[in-house]
């Protein structure tokens, strides 16, 4: 008997202090999310971030401070529907918006625009906000908008979203060879944009580019780059996921590469078992869809909480990216960028910012150095960042 006292007494300890060891850990780092859409998904329908949004958003204040996030970028997005004299004013009222959460809540965030400041901010014990623009579309194919995006304090910008822009095409229309201009990848104005971020000290940021536009990247940039919501094509063949070709590229440019959370990025079979569900539910879908405004996948996951739970990849297959990448190329070319309040389902045990501390905690379980930690969860941002300073 007293022995399997002393052996329960053990393992307790055993899981005390593991577990002390990877929120420690957590603590210490400075954990950098570098894409969170809660700008255009909940800020711009009139829900602050203040306010408890636990089920209406992935993102709030009380969550962010819960999941030990000390430096966020906030996504400006709009859709290709947005077009000359709409796309860039869409852009600049979105940047207002979190000008405005900023000014309301001093105590709690503050726009940083240099490494410098974000470390600052963090020592402070408060939330560093960065901006991130995603979409080149917002430029309207004016240099000068970049110029003024960047000193509001935009310090990434998403050369393409899913649309091509004049200047530059990106990931899905190569991936269906819908090419709109005359040729894939980077015109000249596109170059030309390039070479400007690098001389103001903006992020290039290749998520959602076309591979062509990707590698006249690579030939363009003098500053290391950025994915800044992207995962690993070999585990989940997904046109906005990174080939081993680019991973290696990103990490010979001395860039990085910030895993995105969408389960269809990181899980290959997700698509099919959700397809499966969908074609289960058929009539259901039909009427919805007839319906403006209806959050669709919303309604199933309330209605069907069980059924659209086991369609989620487990938070393992997430790390497995992590792992995909260090093992290619070394643990200095790898963060994350989880696309919060972007994506419809998210791993297990990663449903909103709040879980951050879960992705350290399987990190050490896998053996990771506290300096590789470190390095994952934003200090391969900041070293970055830090390279891109004018």
């Amino acid at each position: 008997m007293k022995y399997f006292i002393l052996l329960f007494v053990g393992l307790v300890t055993v899981i005390s202090g593991c577990a002390q060891s990877y929120i420690k850990r957590h603590e210490k780092a400075i954990v950098v999310d570098t894409h969170n859409d809660v700008l255009y998904a909940a800020i711009m329908e009139g829900m602050p971030i203040e306010k408890n949004l636990t089920g209406k958003a992935h993102t709030d204040f009380k969550r962010l401070k819960k999941g030990g996030v000390d430096a966020q970028i906030f996504a400006v997005w709009c859709d290709e529907t947005y077009g000359n004299n709409t796309a860039f004013k869409y852009a600049n009222t979105e940047i207002d918006s979190l000008y405005a959460i900023a000014n309301r809540n001093p105590d709690k965030m503050v726009l940083v625009k240099t490494p410098s400041e974000l470390k600052k901010v963090v020592k402070h014990n408060k939330l560093a906000a960065m901006i991130g623009v995603e979409g080149g579309h917002m430029l309207e194919d004016n240099m000068l908008y970049l110029d003024s995006l960047f000193t509001r304090g935009v310090r990434y910008l998403t050369l393409t979203w899913n649309n091509s822009t004049a200047w530059a095409t990106s990931s899905l229309d190569e991936s269906t060879n819908k090419i709109p201009n005359p040729q894939k990848g980077l015109n000249d104005f596109g170059r030309k944009v390039v070479k400007r971020m690098n001389d103001l000290g903006m992020l290039v940021d290749i998520s959602h580019v076309g591979e062509q536009t990707f590698y006249d990247v690579i030939q363009t940039t003098s500053k290391p780059v950025i994915a800044s919501h992207s995962s690993v094509y070999a585990i989940c063949p997904h046109h906005r996921n990174l080939k081993d070709a680019q991973i290696k590229a990103i990490a010979k440019n001395k860039g990085v590469i910030q895993i995105n959370f969408a389960s269809n990025f990181i899980d290959s079979a997700y698509t099919k078992r959700s397809k499966a569900f969908l074609d289960a539910h058929k009539p259901e879908l039909d009427s919805l869809v007839k319906i403006k405004g209806v959050d669709i996948g919303a309604y199933f996951t309330q209605k069907y909480p069980q059924e659209t739970d086991a369609l989620r990849p487990p938070l393992s297959l997430l790390l497995d990216h992590i792992d995909y990448i260090i093992k290619l190329v070394g643990a200095d070319y790898v963060g994350l960028g989880s696309d919060f309040d972007g994506i419809s389902s998210s791993p297990k045990d990663m449903e909103d910012v709040s879980k951050f501390p879960n992705i350290t905690k399987g990190l050490v379980e896998r053996g990771y150095s506290k300096r590789d930690i470190q390095k994952i969860l934003g200090g391969n941002f900041i070293r970055v960042w830090e390279a891109n300073q004018p």
